[in-house]
């Protein structure tokens, strides 16, 4: 896997080698009763290669090595290509297509039902020490009396047949014989892939819309107000008590300092 850009925004991408594919055999409708091409890819050396087979790749060997895999396609109408035709990336794909690609899955192996199915297991305290991705119940009592059939269970996962539908051709590299496309695909790295087209498209779907930024005006902090009436900071408010004490000598302070006060202690 890689990753493409598709107008700014970027797309993961898994890199593909496509062909170059040879014919091997065309199928008539008079003799098979259907109308059908037979393509081979890859290549492999004449003396690996059976003798019938060998007898039936021979319009399609050539530096005396024969293709490696054999796939047949199927057409509606007689198709216009020949014996040892050869087709590359560039005839049948193109920028924007959505394709489905068919492979062979990893194979996992005997599994548990939590990576198999996704099950969420039992509780991991109040005594399970060894039941924590177990599957449960399976079934129930006397009735039905038996597990049904397609329960979903333990078992061997992976190596199946799968088809992603809908992925979109990002590049097309004809001088590499490569195809980049959207996504993953199934199967593991130098598997064997059938691409599909499906319908020719645009690249509009990958693109997404950049947000609309909108511009932010930062307010200078406020000064604290003051109090015209008072000319005191609003504020929290502090109470403080006085004792009567206090109070006294606070009094006499003030008379001491008052020139009246002057006066009349003469």
């Amino acid at each position: 896997m890689s990753q493409a850009f598709v107008e700014g925004t970027r797309v993961p991408v898994s890199l593909i080698k496509v062909g170059p594919c040879i014919v091997t055999q065309v199928k008539k409708k008079e003799k098979d009763g259907y109308w059908a091409v037979q393509i081979g890819f890859g290549e492999k050396k004449i003396k690996n290669v059976t003798k019938p087979l060998q007898g039936h790749l021979k319009g399609a060997t050539k530096d005396k090595k024969a293709p490696r895999f054999l796939r047949e396609v199927k057409f509606e109408e007689e198709p216009k290509l020949k014996l040892g035709d050869v087709i590359s990336v560039s005839d049948v794909f193109k920028k924007g297509d959505l394709v489905a690609v068919t492979g062979i899955s990893k194979g996992k192996g005997f599994q548990g039902v939590v990576k198999r199915w996704g099950f969420a297991g039992g509780p991991r305290t109040h005594g399970q020490s060894d039941r924590l991705r177990a599957p449960g119940s399976i079934g129930q009592g006397t009735t039905p009396g038996r597990v049904w059939k397609g329960k979903k269970m333990p078992g061997r996962m992976g190596g199946a047949k799968i088809t992603i539908q809908n992925l979109v051709v990002v590049k097309v590299e004809p001088d590499k014989n490569e195809i980049a496309l959207s996504g993953p695909v199934p199967g593991n790295p130098k598997g064997l892939l059938i691409i599909k087209k499906l319908a020719s498209g645009k690249l509009d779907e990958l693109v997404q819309e950049a947000p609309e930024v909108q511009a932010q005006v930062e307010q200078p902090e406020e000064e604290p107000q003051l109090d015209s009436a008072k000319h005191t900071q609003r504020g929290p408010v502090r109470s403080e008590s006085i004792s009567p004490g206090e109070k006294e000598e606070s009094k006499d302070k003030k008379k001491a300092a008052s020139p009246e006060g002057e006066v009349k202690n003469e």
